[in-house]
Formats: structure tokens, sequence, C-alpha cells
């Protein structure tokens, strides 16, 4: 899969975005309990004032920021317009935007997805989405065909921090692998031969404790969990040790709980980008 004659692939502008301002993605979250903490109402006034202040504060400092679009979604097409706000603003200070939306269907259907998150011509264009791919891998063709096509990428749900995710991750498939591990191999088959790395990533949690699965799939592993969900860099250092040049650490609330001041947050932010980078030797 070649990337857009306009835009370079998405896993070389990551790799890039990595080694300029360190190995973290900030996620924005604006639930509920984090708007209160920042003395800030439930409503979209309150949603507008947190998600821009984090936008403005953390964007111009990190590699990538990742918008938990159902947060917006609540407030309907109101919280829309902002997220659309905060991705404009976060692509304007130079961070990728991973829109964490999670979507997974089929045909005409996936292509939609496709079309409204990695299609330059929409208003939510973002750089890469999150994706399920539990109605087979090859659902999830039509993304990875326009993001291939646009310079974006995809991140592809294969083991996550809850518990309950182990029923269908861990299961094992007809021809032996786990769930999980098919899936990661067919990462590592569409992302066979990109250099520095392939644009399509996995998305493995930092409190999964361990794994028997080969991680080497040529392309970045987005790794939630990380703070106030209880993972450590030490945990990231342990469980993904030889790939570790392309482990993008998350962390949400451990940097937003630094809020409602920006210092504050860059300040976070920066903290902890500089500690993932010395312990994973970025």
């Amino acid at each position: 899969m070649t990337a857009s004659a306009t835009l370079p692939a998405f896993g070389a502008r990551l790799h890039g975005a990595m080694r300029a301002r360190g190995p973290l993605c900030v996620g924005i979250d604006p639930h509920a309990a984090l708007l209160e903490s920042w003395g800030l109402p439930d409503s979209i006034d309150g949603l507008s004032r947190f998600a821009l202040t984090a936008a403005e504060a953390l964007a111009p400092r990190v590699a990538a920021v990742k918008p938990q679009s159902a947060f917006f979604e609540r407030f309907g097409s109101r919280g829309l317009a902002v997220l659309e706000e905060v991705v404009q603003v976060c692509r304007e200070a130079g961070a990728l935007v991973v829109l964490d939306v999670k979507r997974g269907d089929i045909g005409s259907t996936a292509q939609a997805y496709a079309d409204a998150y990695l299609d330059p011509a929409s208003a939510l264009a973002v750089d890469a989405i999150t994706a399920t791919p539990y109605l087979g891998f090859g659902s999830l063709t039509p993304m990875l065909r326009t993001a291939a096509r646009n310079g974006a990428g995809v991140f592809v749900l294969a083991l996550t921090s809850n518990p309950e995710g182990r029923q269908v991750q861990h299961a094992r498939t007809d021809a032996g692998p786990t769930v999980a591990g098919a899936m990661l191999a067919e990462l590592a088959a569409v992302n066979a031969g990109a250099e520095p790395m392939g644009s399509f990533g996995a998305v493995v949690g930092a409190t999964i404790g361990q794994t028997i699965e080969d991680l080497a799939i040529n392309g970045p592993l987005l790794v939630p969990g990380i703070g106030a969900q209880g993972g450590t860099a030490a945990d990231v250092r342990r469980i993904f040790d030889g790939v570790l040049g392309q482990v993008l650490p998350s962390s949400s609330r451990e940097i937003l709980s630094a809020g409602p001041d920006p210092a504050a947050l860059a300040d976070a932010a920066a903290r902890t980008a500089g500690g993932l980078a010395t312990l994973l030797g970025a």
C-alpha cells in the first residue's frame, strides 16, 4: 500500500515526530469527572473550554494527541463541532492526531468511516484512527486502503487492557494462533518493507502484564494505560523489549489532571515524555 504523493506515509511522519518531540501520545478525554475537577460545567461550554485548553497547551509539545470521540459525541452536533476545532488546533501546532473512534464494519459502511476520518476532504480528517478488527481483519481493508492513499494510519485493537478483552483476543483460531496473534500477523504483512516503519499499528495495553505474542509488526504500537490506569514506563520496557523503537505510549488522566493551568499541563507532558524517552532509549 502506497501513500499519497502529496503527504508522506503516516509511519514515517510519526517516526519523525517521536524523534523530535519524544515518544508520547496524550489523550484528550473530556469526561464529566475531569470537567468537574477543572471547575467546569458538564456542558458544551465546559467541553469546549476543557478540550481547547488541553489542545493549545499540549499539541505544540507532544508527538501525538488522541481525542476520545465518544466524549465529544455525547454533546451531539455541537460536540462534534468542538472536536473539529480541536483537531484543527492540534494539527496546526504540529502534533499528529489519532482519533480514538474504534470503528469497525464491513463494505460500504467501513468505507464511509474511512471517508469520514481518513479523507482530507472531510471536516473530521485526522492522521490516524483506532479500529476494531473483530468482524475479520479483511473488514478493515477500506480503511487501510483509504489511509494509505492519503498518508494516514490505522491502529488496530490487538491486546487491550480490559479483562473482558481476553475472551476474544486470547481465543484460538482454527489455524492455531490466538485471535490477537492473527491480527498482529496481518499487520506485519501489510507493513512489510515499510521504512522507517509502517503506517498500520496495533493497540496493546500497558497493563496486560505479559504476552507471548510477536509484537514485531514493523509498525507503531499504541500503548494506552500509562499513569492513572496503572501502567508504568517499566511495564512498557518489559512488555515491549525488542520493539521499543515502535512504542508510542499514551497517557490521558495522569497529564490532564494537572489542568486547568496550561503551563502545568505542558510541564506534566514534558516530564512524562522525558521520562519515557530515557527509559525507552528514544
